[in-house]
């Protein structure tokens, strides 16, 4: 069974208690009281002045810096199309990268030093329209490359899924981060910090150090960073931690001007969301962060970061096999050395759990039995994960854990959950994010201490179908309402399909028998507003629990 402790719980010193704001939010984001009603909140993008700068066909751009062979080192326009980029002739909501709902509340700020097809300076990106809007000059010295802060705005997400919003508004920064550090030019060094200190970011970014200042920006939502990117040509020494301290230096320009007056007061869900981001974000105690390299996966090109998608649920019944299953969950594991522990759970002729085997190229299992129908329902209900071909799961984050550890669990799991994504494209496998997980206490599910071991993520992989073959039994279903359905009854036997899962290896005993439990009914939500609410079915990528 894979040791989890090491890796979901923030190291000892430097680390605040649990404070009970947090241990309550997590409680109640994991428990089944559902979202209520909320009225649909339009995108307000940042305020900026002009068209801003065209990233196309910029490498060559006079002014942007010297690289090799007399052009930009840091291509911005391969490296945003290829991340954060809406697809041109799109209404912007399916990107490459995933987003609970589609909302996509990751906002990217650009740092841009020397050696960049874009002139340096600070800058604001839009990703509808695929340009750079230039907010202040850069500070004497630094260093060649982009630092790309990454920051949430949040109001979106929270009018959709409630009180279950502030996990999802990490796990999209960690797919952001690791979808920008994916597009990284083969001529560069990468760099992702996911605990820098939410002053020093803030600053750096050119942003109110506040979560909520209206009488500031007014016009403006509040933005919370809470990850950093780092692009740096190869063979450039830089420190990035000073990297971030120097561009936080320079007076704030380009901001907006204040307007007495101008600005409403938020929700008071929205209030205390922005609130609990805020406590986790602070990290007085090593305000540089850490810095980790983040190499690509071998088979991941340009050409597979381009076709990564979700993938609708149909195309996701059949089960890869077990030496692509076992390749996913390394990729997993290694993307980050602060992750959580990542787990599959696979159907087909022997289900069962099965984790990456220690010092081994396969898979042992965890536990057998076919644990995807109680996935559906820790998953807000979304029937269709019970007939997924596998559902990888990351899981830790201790119902005690402190601030830190909260949230590098969740970005660590987006960006892992992100980086497999990418690799299951290249290696021809579909694959859809799970977000929105209630009592999926993992832990006490498989016998051991209870409240130590909850899923936080999930991603579901399937093989494209032999040719003329489709499961039986699988049914399309519709959208998941605004209300979860009520659980079905214990699943005793495991559902049939056509395709074989993965066997583990002949030396490695099975596990005895454990099946999850099925969780009570889910709360009825809140009496909804007399607004009106937000589409039932939301056009996106996840359906809202």
């Amino acid at each position: 069974m894979p040791d989890t402790s090491a890796r979901t719980v923030a190291p000892e010193s430097g680390t605040r208690p649990t404070s009970g704001l947090l241990r309550r939010a997590l409680a109640d984001v994991r428990s089944s009281r559902a979202p209520g009603l909320a009225p649909y909140v339009p995108e307000r993008p940042f305020p900026r002045s002009g068209a801003g700068l065209p990233l196309a066909g910029d490498e060559a751009r006079p002014g942007a810096g010297p690289g090799a062979g007399g052009r930009a080192a840091i291509d911005l326009d391969r490296v945003l199309r290829l991340s954060l980029a809406a697809p041109a002739g799109t209404p912007g909501r399916l990107r490459p990268v995933p987003s609970a709902g589609a909302l996509h509340p990751v906002r990217a700020h650009l740092l841009i030093g020397p050696g960049c097809s874009l002139p340096p300076g600070r800058y604001a990106y839009d990703p509808r329209a695929h340009r750079a809007h230039r907010r202040g000059p850069v500070p004497d010295g630094v260093s060649p490359g982009v630092l790309v802060v990454l920051t949430v705005a949040a109001s979106r997400t929270v009018a959709h899924y409630g009180h279950r919003a502030w996990p999802l508004l990490l796990l999209d920064t960690g797919h952001a981060a690791a979808a920008l550090a994916l597009a990284g030019p083969p001529a560069a060094d990468v760099l992702v910090c996911l605990d820098a200190d939410v002053a020093l970011l803030s600053a750096a970014a050119g942003l109110p150090a506040a979560p909520d200042r209206p009488d500031t920006w007014p016009e403006a939502e509040p933005e919370l960073p809470f990850a950093a990117v780092r692009l740096t040509p190869t063979g450039v020494t830089a420190d990035a931690p000073g990297t971030l301290t120097a561009w936080a230096g320079p007076p704030r320009t380009g901001t907006p001007s204040a307007r007495p007056g101008a600005g409403t007061a938020a929700p008071a869900e929205l209030a205390a969301a922005r609130h609990l981001l805020h406590h986790i974000a602070r990290a007085p105690e090593l305000p540089g962060g850490t810095w980790y390299p983040a190499p690509r996966p071998g088979p991941v090109t340009d050409g597979a970061l381009e076709k990564r998608r979700s993938a609708p649920p149909d195309d996701l019944t059949h089960p890869p096999g077990e030496d692509l299953l076992s390749r996913l969950l390394t990729t997993a594991r290694t993307a980050r050395p602060d992750g959580p522990a990542w787990t599959a759970a696979v159907g087909g002729d022997a289900p069962a759990l099965y984790a990456k085997a220690p010092g081994s190229r396969g898979l042992e299992v965890r536990a057998s039995g076919d644990a995807r129908p109680t996935l559906a329902r820790w998953a807000a209900g979304q029937q269709w994960i019970g007939g997924a071909g596998a559902v990888l799961l990351a899981h830790g984050c201790p119902g005690d854990a402190p601030a830190a550890a909260v949230r590098t669990c969740h970005l660590a799991a987006g960006y892992a959950a992100g980086a497999v994504q990418a690799h299951a494209t290249a290696l021809g496998l579909r694959s859809r994010p799970i977000g929105s997980w209630q009592q999926a206490d993992l832990g006490a599910a498989l016998g051991e201490a209870p409240g130590r071991d909850w899923i936080v993520h999930g991603l579901a992989v399937g093989a494209p179908p032999p040719p003329g073959r489709v499961a039986p039994g699988f049914v399309r279903h519709p959208p998941t309402a605004e209300r979860p359905p009520a659980p079905t009854p214990p699943v005793t036997t495991a559902p049939a399909s056509t395709a074989p899962a993965p066997t583990p290896p002949a030396s490695t005993p099975p596990a005895p028998e454990a099946r999850l439990p099925t969780p009570p009914a889910p709360t009825p939500p809140a009496t909804a507003t007399t607004t009106p609410a937000a589409p039932a079915t939301p056009p996106g990528e996840e359906e809202r629990p």
